[in-house]
């Protein structure tokens, strides 16, 4: 049988911090005992109880005796570190529903259990779920965040159990890992790689979806969080696993220490906009089980809101939900020393009471005013299902915005336009092209922000990768289970004249050219560049563009070396280095400067491009001059988007005395003609080959 507590009516807890702390460190100056103050924000609850558990001891059970607006709160003895612990309502309460978690105690009752908000640790043993209160010691040495400028960043999207399963370099029982993660082998490729920023997908404690169970799947990707402050346990090491909690929170931040010591941050993709409770007849995990009708958006009837397509929706016009966010970002920060955030579907974060995006959101002023998360890396998925859910581009200073402007223009200039030219027809202009290159400068100055505003991609984890944008017109996602109705039917793609795999060599070089083609105008535009894992590898999902319940090698990089993984890394190495070696020679203000002091759009005459040759379809290249701190040339982009090689007469460059010519050094072309030609020099205003669907990049 439990040991049920009593407590007077009034004690000496206080309703904050919410969650677990420590009260007093030990004995009071009165004769008392220390304890452990808990607070719960449970508004919908009329009495809250804590069911608590220390290591190796009996479950006990105790009333939280106060509420102080809706913020349940008491002092518990017996909670040491380790102990599991959960919430429930009082057996005079309102009655929980069925579905919530429930434990066996001695007394051979099942007792419902709820998630602490604030839990830093999740137990789970079967439909069990109990909060574990951690200690968050840990030696870090010196370590600190990086703060890598926003020009110089390069980021990286990995999963951290796919980017390492099949790693033959990586020791078997760290495959799949925090610590495969942070391994001597991983470490080497991301740096040789030239990678400044890995951002994780989720790796807050999320559940699997009852559909995806009943399919034999998981949510491979994460996005169904139930406790935003833990971090997921099946991404440790079976060794950490088996520890305990405290082992896995170990091994998290020895991987983020590691992954610094390299020069590489870590910016953590975080789900706040919906919970793993789902839909109103979902599983009460925590939230619904507190209090629903404040933790969710509702239409003042009872009725859920949603505009996550993910049955609920986080109400950010509740001050305690802003609260719990906020807090558990800077946990994130403080506590664990990530670099930043990724914020999934980050225009429900912003919604007002009218449900509309308001960019001037208190959750938006709070981080702003914030002197922990003012700092770190903030990056915007800038939309979501709802009404008015495309918002690219409005989100305000301090903030990236995942561009999908960027996306795409270049997909539809090097996939789909190329598709509809083979066809015998006509591709689109270069105008749309210039200005994804150039920063989406009108999309993000109304905010008041820079070209740094824009997080360039052209393929991210919801998608399909790069190797299959070249390789399949449609997507095929029938693994997934259902019938191929799920995932983007709108990919902008090109399979080059067969769909999927092929050994025809014409086909696989036209393939290969148009992925270096992709991975280049990537890394030369104005703005952040992303990289999804495994596309400098040629990764393949077989065409499958929603592989988020594909935990196999579907979904996982292969590290199987080829000729053709082989050629891609390699190509795409030498474009991050040539984007480096430029940035170098820039001043710290580039490229928030004034574009037109840097900017020189040519066509390929070697004039001032037109606005009838901006906007005119059959002329396929352009040429884009970039200057320097001292107004001379630093470097030449040459794009021929047509099907037919070309002579391009390089732009008119004198020196200061408006005598000599300068000379333009070959330093990357996309052909296959690269290794021939690299260094070749041509003097402006003469005329060099560019051959078609190609990327010629100069130095002066």
């Amino acid at each position: 049988m439990p040991l049920v507590d009593t407590a007077s009516a009034v004690d000496a807890s206080r309703a904050f911090p919410l969650g677990v702390s420590t009260l007093r460190p030990g004995p009071a100056a009165d004769g008392s005992s220390g304890g452990t103050n808990v607070a719960v924000y449970a508004p919908g609850v009329r009495t809250l109880e804590i069911a608590h558990q220390a290591p190796g001891g009996s479950w006990r059970i105790q009333t939280l005796p106060n509420v102080t607006d809706g913020v349940h709160h008491g002092i518990v003895e017996g909670l040491p570190i380790g102990s599991r612990y959960g919430f429930r309502a009082a057996p005079d309460a309102e009655v929980l529903p069925l579905s919530v978690p429930t434990v066996d105690f001695d007394d051979g009752e099942r007792h419902p259990l709820l998630l602490d908000p604030y839990g830093r640790a999740v137990d789970q043993r079967g439909d069990l779920l109990t909060s574990v209160r951690m200690s968050s010691d840990f030696d870090w040495g010196s370590d600190d965040r990086l703060h890598t400028p926003w020009r110089d960043t390069i980021i990286y999207e990995a999963h951290v159990r796919g980017q390492s399963m099949l790693h033959p370099d990586i020791p078997e029982a760290l495959r799949g890992t925090y610590a495969g993660m942070a391994h001597p082998a991983m470490i080497e490729h991301l740096t040789g790689l030239g990678i400044t920023a890995v951002q994780l997908l989720p790796v807050h404690f999320h559940l699997d979806e009852p559909h995806l169970q009943n399919l034999g799947l998981t949510n491979y990707w994460g996005y169904n969080t139930a406790a935003f402050f833990a971090p997921h346990p099946a991404y440790a090491t079976q060794s950490a696993q088996k520890s305990g909690p405290q082992a896995v929170q170990d091994e998290f931040k020895g991987m983020v220490k590691l992954l610094h010591a390299a020069g590489i941050e870590v910016i953590l993709d975080v789900v706040y906009n919906h919970t793993a409770e789902g839909g109103p007849d979902g599983n009460t995990v925590c939230f619904r089980g507190l209090g629903e009708e404040k933790y969710y958006r509702t239409d003042g009837n009872g009725r859920y809101i949603d505009t996550t397509g993910c049955g609920n929706t986080l109400n950010f016009g509740e001050p305690r939900v802003v609260q719990l966010v906020l807090d558990s970002l800077r946990c994130w920060v403080d506590e664990f020393h990530v670099d930043g955030f990724r914020f999934d579907l980050a225009v429900t974060l912003c919604r007002n009471a009218a449900n509309e995006f308001d960019p001037n959101h208190p959750f938006l002023k709070a981080v702003a005013a914030d002197a922990v998360l003012s700092r770190v890396k903030l990056i915007a998925e800038p939309w979501d299902v709802g009404y008015g859910g495309w918002q690219t581009g409005r989100f305000p200073g301090g903030w990236v915005d995942w561009n999908d402007h960027y996306r795409d223009a270049m997909r539809s200039f090097w996939l789909a336009d190329r598709a509809a030219i083979e066809a015998g027809g006509h591709g689109g202009s270069v105008a749309r092209l210039a200005d994804a290159m150039s920063g989406s400068a009108s999309l993000f100055e109304p905010s008041g922000r820079s070209r740094l505003a824009s997080l360039n991609f052209i393929t991210a984890h919801d998608g399909f990768t790069m190797a299959d944008l070249v390789s399949y017109d449609r997507k095929h996602n029938e693994a997934n289970g259902e019938q191929n109705r799920d995932g983007h039917g709108d990919n902008r793609s090109y399979n080059h004249g067969l769909e999927g795999p092929t050994e025809d060599e014409t086909i696989l070089a036209r393939r290969a050219q148009t992925q270096r083609n992709l991975m280049a105008s990537l890394m030369i535009s104005l703005g952040v560049p992303m990289i999804t894992a495994g596309d400098e590898l040629g990764r393949t999902q077989q065409g499958n563009n929603n592989a988020y319940c594909q935990d196999n090698p579907l979904a996982w990089l292969d590290w199987t070396s080829t000729p053709e993984s082989h050629a891609m890394l390699r190509s795409t190495k030498r474009v991050i280095r040539l984007r480096k070696e430029f940035l170098a020679g820039q001043p710290h203000d580039y490229p928030v400067r004034d574009a037109q002091s840097y900017l020189f759009w040519y066509d390929q005459n070697g004039e001032p491009m037109t606005m009838e040759r901006w906007n005119d379809p059959r002329h396929r290249v352009v040429q884009l001059l970039l200057g320097s701190d001292d107004g001379q040339m630093a470097g030449l982009i040459v794009v021929n988007g047509g099907r037919e090689d070309i002579q391009v007469a390089l732009p008119q460059a004198v020196n200061d005395d408006g005598t000599a010519k300068r000379l333009f050094e070959l330093r990357l072309t996309t052909s296959d003609l690269h290794d021939q030609r690299q260094g070749f020099e041509v003097a402006s205003g003469e005329r060099d080959v560019v051959q078609a669907n190609t990327i010629n990049i100069y130095r002066t």
